[in-house]
């Protein structure tokens, strides 16, 4: 849903790609960047509730920014290649599992949610790799997609952490765990009339 937005957005996004761009810095480089922001959230998940927790969603909502940012700036440039998707793909797959083992360590929310919520998003990316594999896509298919899950785990952990609430979190992955669970089958059920197309 978030990433559909972004086309109603391309005039300011790509204003934002040409300011990136005239930093010097490459696609690859913003993307690096990213990590370091997912790097920085999910060791401050680790460090448990209070103001580290709200401070871990606010990382996290920075290399969500990040990540739109390196993309732009490939496009403002025209250096889009198939070895930087790749790279933005799988940094995008290392950033969500960080942040989630970053919650598991520092136990801000249930065991149970952070795994089902870890396994689900997991999921949500494989039907989605698998479907374009063969020829169908799936962009901007589904509820909740990577944007969508961040966002709310984002928010959710700066409230949890301002307000000393940490069992916002688990409010929080639930949301995420139904969001992700729909989003398979709605990819499923795409993907299958696809493949019989």
């Amino acid at each position: 849903m978030l990433d559909s937005l972004r086309k109603s957005l391309s005039p300011v996004l790509g204003r934002l790609g040409r300011a990136a761009a005239s930093t010097g810095l490459s696609p690859s480089a913003w993307t690096a960047i990213g990590l370091a922001a997912s790097a920085a959230a999910a060791a401050l998940f680790g460090l448990g509730a209070g103001l580290a927790l709200a401070m871990a969603g606010v990382a996290l909502l920075a290399s969500g920014f990040f990540d739109i940012v390196d993309g732009q700036v490939a496009r403002a440039t025209n250096t889009q290649s198939r070895r930087g998707a790749f790279l933005d793909s799988v940094s995008d797959r290392v950033a969500e599992a960080a942040a989630f083992v970053g919650m598991a360590v520092g136990g801000v929310a249930s065991p149970q949610l952070v795994v089902l919520a870890a396994v689900l998003s997991l999921i949500v990316s494989y039907t989605r790799a698998r479907a374009e594999s063969l020829g169908v896509g799936l962009a901007g298919v589904g509820v909740g997609e990577r944007a969508e899950r961040l966002a709310i785990i984002a928010v959710a952990a700066i409230i949890a952490g301002a307000v000393q609430a940490p069992h916002i979190m688990d409010y929080a992955l639930a949301l995420v765990c139904v969001l992700a669970g729909i989003t398979i089958v709605q990819r499923a059920v795409r993907a299958h009339r696809g493949l019989d197309a």
